[in-house]
């Protein structure tokens, strides 16, 4: 039998790793960011409010981003693509149409830009960790949240494909379908839609972020080398397959 590699003392995980994270400066991105630091990874954030100030969803944006990531930290290795919105919360019949393009915008254009972007120096280190941040309203949908339900199934839709255009360079590839978790994009949401999420998990209580997190960062580290093109649920109970 071949000698098994050892693998890096849990803790420390992250030991020389570069990652960057979008929407890094709050809720579930607050926590990815905070536990691959706490683990010894440096990190940076690409969000529309600070950090590297970047709109992810103007390929402009992402490459002065790029530019100035490279600067800072030489490579990239993980990148989390976690900067959403909700959108409108409306029915199909009226829906707002800038609302529609603009969560398709973000949520779906802006994690092909940052993944088409950053993709090229892993290919060229031969490894990289890539995970996208889905939503459990991508494979059930929601009532009254189309855009949002369709922008995370396509994230999905597009995990799986880019997984398999990837592995041969020793990336993996991955999503990640929360359901609700009580961070700042509840404040998009009306209190009648929260309490309708919350009456579909099972455990009768939302998700937390560092639950999130210690699950993305597992699928962020070394240790995750055989995972890719997956989907991986934190759901509480609600997701059924």
């Amino acid at each position: 039998m071949g000698k098994r590699k050892k693998l890096k003392d849990v803790n420390m995980r992250f030991e020389n790793r570069k990652a960057v994270v979008t929407g890094g400066l709050s809720g579930i991105g607050a926590a990815i960011v905070q536990r691959i630091e706490a683990e010894g990874g440096q990190v940076v954030s690409w969000d529309i409010n600070g950090g590297i100030k970047t709109d992810i969803s103007d390929y402009g944006s992402v490459e002065r981003a790029l530019a100035e990531t490279l600067k800072l930290m030489g490579d990239i290795d993980i990148l989390v693509n976690c900067a959403g919105i909700t959108g409108p919360t409306a029915p199909v019949n009226g829906f707002p149409i800038d609302g529609w393009l603009q969560t398709m915008a973000i949520n779906l254009n802006g994690t092909f830009l940052t993944t088409r972007a950053v993709l090229p120096h892993m290919i060229k280190q031969n490894y990289g960790r890539i995970v996208n941040i889905a939503s459990i309203a991508g494979k059930e949908g929601n009532p009254n949240t189309s855009a949002y339900s369709a922008s995370k199934a396509a994230v999905i839709g597009f995990t799986k494909s880019l997984a398999k255009e990837v592995a041969q360079y020793n990336i993996c590839a991955n999503s990640v379908t929360p359901a609700a978790v009580r961070t700042p994009i509840f404040d998009q949401m009306p209190q009648s839609h929260i309490d309708f999420m919350l009456s579909k998990i099972p455990k009768g209580r939302f998700g937390t972020v560092d639950e999130v997190a210690s699950l993305v960062c597992w699928l962020a580290s070394e240790e995750c080398s055989f995972s890719t093109g997956a989907v991986f649920d934190v759901s509480g109970g609600r997701a059924t397959y």
